[in-house]
C-alpha cells in the first residue's frame, strides 16, 4: 500500500485529488475525529459526497465550502445511513433544493431511525446486552444513555433516488459505478470512476483500520460478517492501480492488499475465537480475544457488536454451538477442534496475501 502526498484539507477547505474531485475533511466528537468528504464536479455543478454530523459546526464548515465553490450545488450522494455520513444530507439538499442519492435499504433505514416512536419499550435491547453478557447495571447505563440518531442528523427529504448495485452516474462525461458493500452497514454504496481509477470507497474499505462489522439489537440472529467478506471480493477485480478515497484516514493505493488484509485480519478473529471456545464462553468473554484495549461507554456497545458478528458467523457455518444458560446468558461452544482453521469464502482468482 501507498499513500500519496496530498496536503492534509484543513478545516472549511479543500484539496484538489484531481480535475474535478475534491476532498474535504470535517471534524467528529469521537475517537475517530474527523471524516473525509468529496466534492464531484459536473459540467453545470457539484455533486456533494457525503456530509457530516448534522451540527452548527459541520455547518459552518460547509457554508465555507459553499462560499468558494464556483458553481452550484446540484446533488448529493450518501455512502450510508451512519450519521457522520448522513447527518447534513437533509439541510443541503434543502438549501440548494437538490435530490439525494442513496440506496434503498440505506434511505428507508435512516427514515425509520429518524423516526423512532418515543416511549416504545426497549426490551429488545435489554435482552440483546443481557444474553450477550452484561451485568444489569452496565445494560440499563447502556440503554438509558442514548442521544437517539436524530440528535445528530437533519430531517431527511420525502424523497430519493435510488442507487442500485452496477448503475452508473455520469458526471463530467466520466462513469462512476455504484458498487455495493454489505456488513459494515445494510446496503452501502462505493462509486468507481473507470476513466481515473479512482474509488470512493465510504466505510467499506479502510486504509488503517477495520470497518465495524456488527450485529446490533436490531438485528441479533444476523450475519453482518459473511456479508461483509462476501462483498469485498468484487472489489478485487478493479485496475491495481486504482486510487482510494476512504472516509476516514487518507487516500490510498494497494488495493487488492488491502482487501486481503481485511479478510485475514477477520480470519484471524475467527481463528481465535474457535480457540477460545473450547470451553464455553458469552460475549463479554470472548471481547478481549478480539480487542486488547479498555472498552467503556459506546466503545463496548461497538465491540460487542462486533464479537457478535463473529460469534454469528462460526456459528451459522456451524463451527460453534450456542446454548442459553441458567442467567439467560448464550454460551458459545466450538465443534470443531483447535487445529481446525476457520475457512472463509475465496475469490475466484489467486491474489497475493498480507
Amino acid at each position: 500500500m501507498d499513500y500519496p502526498d496530498f496536503p492534509l484539507p484543513q478545516n472549511g477547505c479543500t484539496t484538489e485529488i484531481m480535475p474535478g474531485v475534491l476532498w474535504l475533511r470535517m471534524g467528529l466528537p469521537f475517537d475517530l475525529d474527523h471524516i473525509n468528504l468529496y466534492l464531484l464536479e459536473d459540467t453545470d455543478g457539484w455533486f456533494v459526497v457525503d456530509t457530516g454530523l448534522g451540527t452548527d459546526t459541520t455547518k459552518s464548515a460547509w457554508d465555507q465550502i459553499f462560499a468558494n465553490l464556483d458553481k452550484p450545488v446540484k446533488g448529493v450522494i450518501v455512502t450510508h445511513m451512519h450519521p457522520d455520513h448522513i447527518g447534513l444530507a437533509g439541510w443541503i439538499t434543502e438549501k440548494f433544493r437538490v435530490p439525494l442519492y442513496m440506496t434503498n435499504s440505506e434511505y428507508y433505514t435512516a427514515r425509520a431511525l429518524l423516526n423512532v416512536p418515543q416511549g416504545g419499550s426497549r426490551w429488545n435491547d435489554r435482552e440483546y446486552f443481557t444474553r450477550a453478557g452484561l451485568d444489569n447495571e452496565t445494560v440499563e447505563k447502556i440503554v438509558s444513555s442514548s442521544k437517539g440518531f436524530a440528535s445528530v442528523v437533519s430531517a431527511i427529504p420525502l424523497a430519493y433516488q435510488r442507487l442500485r448495485d452496477g448503475d452508473v452516474l455520469t458526471i463530467n462525461g466520466k462513469r462512476w459505478e455504484i458498487m455495493i458493500g454489505r456488513g459494515h452497514s445494510p446496503e452501502h454504496a462505493c462509486l468507481f470512476c473507470h476513466e481515473q481509477h479512482v474509488l470512493l470507497s465510504g466505510d467499506h474499505i479502510l486504509p488503517k483500520i477495520s470497518p465495524n462489522i456488527g450485529v446490533y439489537s436490531t438485528e441479533p440472529e444476523g450475519n453482518a460478517l459473511k456479508e461483509y467478506l462476501a462483498t469485498l471480493l468484487p472489489f478485487l477485480s478493479l485496475p491495481e492501480s486504482t486510487l482510494v478515497l476512504p472516509a476516514h484516514n487518507t487516500p490510498f493505493t494497494g488495493l487488492q492488499d488491502r482487501v486481503n488484509g481485511l479478510r485475514n485480519h477477520h480470519k484471524r478473529h475467527l481463528n481465535a475465537l474457535l480457540q477460545a471456545c473450547q470451553t464455553p464462553q458469552s460475549v463479554v468473554d470472548c471481547l478481549p480475544v478480539m480487542f486488547k484495549r479498555k472498552l467503556s461507554g459506546r466503545n463496548t456497545v461497538f465491540a460487542v457488536a462486533e464479537c457478535l458478528s463473529h460469534l454469528n458467523y462460526l456459528m451459522f457455518d456451524k463451527q460453534l454451538s450456542r446454548t442459553l444458560n441458567a442467567h439467560g446468558v448464550y454460551q458459545y461452544t466450538a465443534i470443531d477442534t483447535p487445529d481446525d482453521d476457520v475457512d472463509i469464502a475465496q475469490p475466484d482468482m489467486d491474489f497475493t496475501t498480507v
